[in-house]
């Protein structure tokens, strides 16, 4: 069956349209002699107790007349359905008693063959697991609401797991290695997630005395730029990732349990995490000043470059909307609008640039024109100036960066206020007059001590 972006059933006669109907049915009938899997019906599913539901949906009154330009619709839907029940050994008039199903051409808006199997995934037995027990829900929908004379076809399905009923391997024994290990996991990424956490806090409470600070004894504002040196993003960084990893192994421990099949979910998490968790390890190399030329120049373009993209992304967008609005009903790279935005990024890339201009219908001038104009204006507009400035963005910071290094360091107020204290750590000033019991987690409830009269003074 094909997808909902392929090309709709072109214009067949009303008999090959029934063929690819009961098509359908014979092969979900046959499927213990065609397949290759085992796969097992589920019954009691459909309609009045049966496996598959043949269903046809329609308008209750229909007449359309193009000959005399005229029409009689009741919009009032009605649906009719049949079953149908697989037998061992099914008698001939049972077995071909869903091809009296009737399409009523001149009004049906869909048809729809719904139905179950159910399967059992043997290839955990290689890794000493119970095997998975799944259960497939599997429709085929014929989509006739536009009455164009062409049938959208597509199928869709989605499956369940679930633990099988008295599983029996013999010579094996649950492995609890992976459970296990996910539990360590999450468990070291609870405490990265704290102590991350702890840090950001005690940055902030630092911070805030630093403000007070200024404002009361120096009478003067601190800027946002000092205001961000007590909070590290790296840490930031961590607490997101590990969020993410111990959300999907929780939900990884589910799966292998046989409580849970969120797949997608479960890999959009441990992906996004281990993500993070390489984009982290850039972090060592900012120690190194060759090795952090990337870090240094991506922060400072960053401004300019978001800058930028919100101009590029109104005019981006004003050429999607006109392109969905005009070449929609011309072109198949311009039917809706996610599709529009992919076929005008590729262009960006320089992606099929001759099937684009040539897949155009060619039934109307205007609107070929039209197209010549909006691609090549596009094309150029995006590929010789957008991405030209945006390369020019970036290379304006590296050697923005690359002239600050040969000259004096610019001292911030944070940096000089730092600066003015010149006793060494052991010189003996720094040591507590009396101390207080510091928890593992927060520092904060502490006494005043010698320390902080000095740093205040």
């Amino acid at each position: 069956m094909t997808s909902p972006r392929t090309p709709p059933l072109p214009f067949i006669p009303r008999t090959t349209f029934t063929e690819h109907i009961f098509y359908a049915v014979d092969q979900y009938l046959a499927l213990p002699e065609t397949t290759v899997g085992r796969y097992a019906y589920v019954y009691d599913v459909g309609v009045n107790g049966s496996a598959l539901s043949l269903c046809q949906q329609y308008y209750k009154r229909g007449r359309i007349d193009p000959a005399n330009d005229t029409f009689n619709i009741d919009p009032h839907i009605i649906t009719d359905c049949i079953g149908v029940t697989p037998m061992a050994v099914p008698p001939v008039q049972l077995a071909n008693s869903y091809k009296n199903f009737t399409v009523k051409f001149h009004k049906f808006i869909n048809i729809t063959i719904d139905f179950q199997l159910k399967a059992i995934n043997l290839q955990t037995i290689i890794n000493s697991e119970i095997p998975d027990c799944y259960t497939f829900y599997i429709t085929i929908v014929m989509d006739n609401r536009a009455h164009s004379g062409k049938v959208k076809i597509r199928l869709e399905s989605r499956a369940t797991i679930k633990e099988c009923k008295d599983p029996s391997v013999s010579g094996q024994a649950q492995n609890y290695t992976r459970v296990t290990f996910d539990v360590a996991v999450a468990l070291v990424c609870l405490l990265s997630l704290v102590l991350c956490g702890r840090s950001i806090l005690r940055g902030i409470v630092l911070q805030q005395e630093y403000v007070d600070f200024f404002k009361e004894n120096l009478d003067r504002k601190v800027s946002w730029a000092d205001r961000f040196e007590f909070i590290n993003g790296w840490y930031i960084l961590l607490i997101i990732s590990d969020i993410l990893t111990i959300t999907g192994s929780i939900i990884k421990i589910g799966i292998e349990s046989k409580n849970m099949s969120s797949y997608d979910l479960c890999g959009i998490l441990l992906g996004t995490s281990t993500l993070l968790v390489w984009v982290g390890v850039i972090r060592y190399l900012t120690f190194f000043q060759k090795y952090n030329i990337l870090i240094v120049t991506l922060r400072a373009a960053f401004p300019n470059v978001i800058r930028f993209c919100c101009c590029v992304a109104v005019i981006y967008l004003g050429y999607c909307f006109c392109g969905w609005i005009v070449l929609g009903p011309y072109h198949v790279k311009f039917r809706s609008l996610s599709m529009v935005s992919e076929c005008l990024f590729s262009l960006i890339n320089g992606d099929d640039m001759f099937v684009t201009f040539s897949g155009l219908q060619e039934s109307s001038t205007l609107v070929w024109l039209f197209s010549q104009v909006y691609l090549y204006t596009f094309i150029s507009l995006f590929i010789y100036m957008v991405l030209s400035l945006f390369i020019a963005l970036i290379t304006g910071a590296y050697e923005t960066i690359k002239q600050q290094t040969q000259e004096p360091i610019h001292i911030t107020d944070l940096h000089a206020f730092i600066a003015e204290c010149t006793d060494a750590p052991s010189s003996g000033k720094f040591r507590a007059m009396e101390t207080s019991p510091c928890s593992f987690f927060c520092c904060c409830d502490r006494t005043t001590t010698y320390e902080d009269v000095l740093l205040v003074n």
